[in-house]
């Protein structure tokens, strides 16, 4: 019978290394070791738990049953491990050391440039650690210990997470000139019946929440996908075939050339709410809770009253 002597958290980070990348060579690259170093790491922790972790040959490698369950054990361990030296750095200086923080694409480019020199000055032993993702990878990536906190919508794939609200999002119709939505100053739903939209690509949740909309309210969406933004912008601005809707966050910059049509919804205007979000448990929840109260104080166009 295996004691807890017998095995390492360095062998556990190399298994879900090879986990990851289905590769003992990547997997190598990506823990700064010696392929033969983990290789014999693996080999040896295998030996110990008396199963065989992973099936190999020339072209692949693959997880075996028993695998897959002591990996997904092993990402459990590496983030308890993880949080054990955060809280040792709470208590130490709780604005000190890493921070990993991961924001959406429908946030970064638009809050970034701001906010991050701000944060920067308010903690300034605080090491951030940027990275921006869809929410689905973030969100996984926050459960697996990957991530300390993220900026992201409040959607239901979010799951179980502890949050602070940062800001309420408006949606505006961004419409090509000429359309008769310039004649407009705000947009009821129903002025959008029948309208060819074009929307995001799937995996962004601005998505979902934008296609929802367009579904209640009649609005059809045009056989194209963007992944971006940006994309979305220039189409509708070249007058590809449709409107779009925009986050307002994202006005200033997708706009900045004045060529779009832009109106708001009349109330209810739909929205997003923008949150940091973080695990359960998480240990530095005190220096997350500091950072979202600088967040929305330095939040581009923010009018929020929400509390922590």
């Amino acid at each position: 019978m295996p004691s807890l002597n017998d095995i390492s958290l360095r062998q556990l980070e190399y298994l879900v290394a090879v986990a990851d990348v289905l590769g003992f060579r990547r997997a190598a690259e990506r823990c700064h070791v010696s392929q033969p170093a983990l290789s014999a790491q693996i080999q040896q922790l295998e030996d110990v738990l008396g199963v065989k972790l992973f099936e190999r040959d020339k072209r692949r490698v693959m997880l075996t049953p028993a695998g897959e369950e002591l990996v997904a054990r092993a990402r459990k361990v590496l983030t308890e491990a993880g949080d054990i030296l955060s809280a040792a750095s709470r208590l130490a200086d709780p604005f000190a050391g890493p921070l990993n923080l991961g924001v959406i694409p429908t946030i970064a480019p638009y809050v970034l440039p701001e906010v991050i020199p701000a944060l920067v000055k308010q903690y300034p032993r605080l090491q951030l650690r940027l990275r921006e993702d869809k929410t689905e990878v973030l969100v996984k990536d926050l459960e697996e210990g990957r991530l300390d906190a993220a900026l992201l919508a409040l959607v239901p794939e979010v799951g179980e997470v502890e949050h602070a609200v940062i800001s309420e999002d408006p949606f505006v119709v961004a419409a090509p000139p000429g359309h008769p939505l310039e004649k407009k100053k705000q947009v009821r739903f129903q002025d959008l019946d029948e309208e060819n939209v074009l929307l995001l690509e799937d995996g962004h949740c601005f998505r979902g929440q934008a296609l929802a909309l367009c579904t209640r309210i009649g609005a059809r969406e045009v056989d194209f996908r963007a992944t971006s933004l940006t994309t979305l912008a220039q189409m509708v601005m070249s007058g590809a075939g449709g409107i779009t809707l925009l986050p307002a966050l994202s006005v200033p910059i997708e706009n900045r050339l004045g060529k779009l049509v832009v109106r708001p919804f009349s109330d209810p205007s739909p929205s997003r709410t923008l949150a940091l979000v973080w695990r359960p448990g998480y240990a530095r929840t005190d220096t997350l809770r500091a950072l979202a109260g600088t967040l929305r104080s330095v939040w581009p166009g923010n009018k929020t009253t929400a509390k922590r």
